[in-house]
This record gives C-alpha cells, structure tokens and sequence, in this order.
C-alpha cells in the first residue's frame, strides 16, 4: 500500500514544480516586458562599409547595383542619381511610440555615360544637411529640397520663391 501512495505523491511533487516553475517563466517574461527597457531599430538601407569602399569614382551603375543592391529611390536631375535611405528610430519605454532619431541617404551620383561621378553620405548635423564623405554642407542645388524632405521630414522644406 505505502507503494501505490508513493506514485501519487510523487506525480504530486513532480506537477506542484513544474507549475513553479511555470509561474517563474512566465513571470520573468512579464518583468523583462514590462521593464521599461529602451528599443533601438535600424530599417532602410544598412550600410555595408565593405560595399560602399568597393565603388570608386568611375564605377558603371551595374558595378553600384552588384554591390550596394538596388536603391531606394532614383531620380534623373541632370544625370540620374540612386538613393540608399536609412533611418533610426528609438523607443525610450515599452509604451511610447518610437521617435526618428536619424536618417542618412546615401546619394550615388552618374554621368552621361552611367559612370559614378561623385559618392556622398548625407545626413543632418548641427540641424543643417550635411556630407560625411566630403566633410562639407551641401550648396543649393535642384536636388537639395528632396534631401531636406528625406532627412528632415515634409513639414522642414524651404519657402518656394
């Protein structure tokens, strides 16, 4: 008899652990839910460093496309230019809704002869369009309201005259 209360009790043993166990898991995961801890998200075009130093000036579109992948968006001013955009967006706590906390465009530039005639890495500092590669704050050019609006957002575009 002390055997057939045994199996019973130890299945008893054995399901009172499994659900403390249970409640522990599930309770870790609400802790790590409900922390507060701040979120990070890269999305867009994710620069590869390595890919990026493969184009050189002289480049042909179909060297540019092999190794950064197709633009994000593309636009004919005077010679056609490819745009790789990224952007960062941070959420400080679990509730909030994520901010935009920087944006770059990656601007490939081409000549007549679909040759890449200039690299630039735009993005803002000091609240102003710059370019990370050149080191130097754009002049005004056509194309300089498309990256105030891509890299400022919509609401930032410069007075027509």
């Amino acid at each position: 008899m002390q055997v057939s209360h045994r199996i019973p009790l130890i299945k008893h043993k054995l399901l009172i652990g499994l659900l403390i166990a249970s409640i522990v898991a599930i309770g870790g995961c609400s802790l790590v839910d409900s922390s507060g801890s701040s979120q990070i998200y890269k999305e867009g075009y994710i620069l590869d460093k390595n890919a990026l130093d493969s184009i050189s000036i002289g480049s042909s579109q179909e060297q540019v496309i092999l190794a950064l992948g197709t633009p994000s968006l593309k636009t004919k001013y005077d010679n056609e230019v490819f745009y790789y955009i990224s952007q960062t967006r941070y959420r400080g706590m679990q509730f909030m809704k994520t901010k935009i906390i920087d944006r770059k465009v990656l601007a490939i530039y081409f000549n007549k002869n679909d040759q890449v005639t200039k690299i630039a890495n735009y993005g803002l500092q000091d609240g102003q369009v710059f370019d990370f590669i050149a080191q130097t704050t754009p002049t005004a050019t056509k194309e300089q309201p498309l990256l105030i609006q891509i890299i400022k957002g919509p609401a930032n575009l410069p007075a027509h005259d």
